[in-house]
């Protein structure tokens, strides 16, 4: 093994980075603001405020109960309430500028008091969902639910005396909600888990970018020269790996600096879990570029699988949503992807606060799958084409 050759390889690739000032501003800013996106997106540092329900409501009943049930919606914090009617609801449910509408037929509050008790024939109340967000419809018709049933019964209360007249409908049970992050009272950080994504996804653009870099040099001719120095070829790709998973640890290590200082991402589990992830990342994305290189053996195939795999990866690694979100045939399935080992051992070590234990998985399925795009690069790349 020729280490002072492949160290010589190594600095001159740093070199050539380092010299390149807006490619490094560039490939450590964008994942900032794409973190920072989708984490403000996704709840931020746990204090803002949850997007509301667009939805109309159309009163055709204009009853005493069919008002107050359209007024209970709109003091719901979930939901922003419009009053239309039939054609306006349906405009704009089918323009998207409302999620759902909810319709009170005429009768509405009349039947359904009798078939509240008598199981007569219910009345029917149609609901106008935008298909692309079907949660939001179910979420609707969970709180319509409640609301018409307080409202029927106590309307109902009022009306019937005696003895045996029915009492106001109540929950007989309150809900209080937990959220359990790294310890009592540390609120959830939505930036947490996007910048574990976005570092995820950019580290392995830059093992890509170096993978297509190769098949440049090879392609300008500049092979001659490399190839005169005492090198084999697994030598010259082992060089390249480091270079690149050095540039990537650089990257990460500045990236994560950015999460803690400015968007307070904390490290609630394993510091040590935290860097041992990003050396196995960074060693894995320069391997799996170099892996494509070989198999795509020119720049521009090469550039077409990239995009095909860096999309699928992320995708599936759960970078740009969380993977618990998946339908759960997905859920395991996207455990054969090392990006999903990346993005939960991240996470475990921040906002879960768990300890270096939870960091050995993600490592080991990260180094594994690097030693194997390492050893197909090696075995695959020619050089000369």
């Amino acid at each position: 093994m020729n280490f002072p050759a492949i160290w010589a390889l190594i600095r001159n690739d740093l070199r050539i980075y380092a010299t390149d000032r807006r490619a490094m501003i560039i490939g450590v800013l964008v994942p900032i603001l794409i973190a920072a996106f989708f984490g403000y997106v996704f709840g931020g540092n746990g204090h803002s405020e949850a997007a509301r329900i667009p939805m109309a409501v159309v009163d055709e009943d204009q009853s005493p109960v069919s008002r107050a049930i359209a007024a209970d919606l709109a003091q719901e914090s979930l939901l922003s309430v419009q009053a239309l009617d039939r054609a306006q609801a349906e405009r704009q449910v089918r323009a998207g500028k409302a999620q759902v509408a909810a319709i009170l037929p005429r009768n509405f509050a009349a039947d359904a008091s009798r078939a509240l008790y008598s199981g007569q024939e219910k009345p029917r109340v149609e609901l106008l969902i935008d298909p692309s967000q079907a949660m939001s419809g179910r979420i609707v018709e969970g709180v319509l639910v409640r609301r018409a049933i307080q409202e029927i019964t106590r309307a109902a209360a009022r009306a019937a005396t005696g003895p045996y007249a029915p009492r106001e409908f109540s929950m007989p049970y309150t809900v209080s909600s937990t959220k359990i992050t790294s310890g009592n009272d540390v609120p959830y950080n939505g930036y947490a888990h996007s910048f574990a994504g976005m570092t995820t996804q950019f580290i392995l653009l830059t093992g890509i970018d170096a993978g297509i870099v190769l098949l440049l040099l090879r392609d300008r001719g500049i092979w001659q020269r490399l190839r005169a120095a005492p090198l084999s070829k697994a030598q010259f790709l082992l060089a390249r790996t480091c270079a690149t998973m050095l540039i990537g640890m650089f990257q990460f290590a500045l990236i994560y600096a950015v999460a803690i200082g400015v968007f307070g991402v904390r490290i609630d589990g394993s510091a040590i879990g935290l860097a041992g992830l990003g050396v196995a990342l960074c060693f894995m994305n320069s391997a799996f570029g170099l892996m494509l290189a070989s198999v795509g053996r020119s720049a521009a195939a090469t550039r077409g699988i990239a995009v095909m795999a860096t999309l699928l990866l992320v995708m599936i690694g759960g970078a740009w949503v969380p993977s618990f979100v998946f339908p759960q045939w997905l859920q395991q399935a996207s455990l054969a992807v090392p990006t999903r080992w990346a993005v939960d051992g991240l996470d475990a070590v921040t906002w879960r606060g768990q300890g270096l234990s939870a960091a050995v998985a993600p490592i080991a399925v990260l180094g594994a799958t690097a030693l194997v795009c390492l050893s197909v690069a090696i075995w695959r790349f020619r050089w000369e084409e």
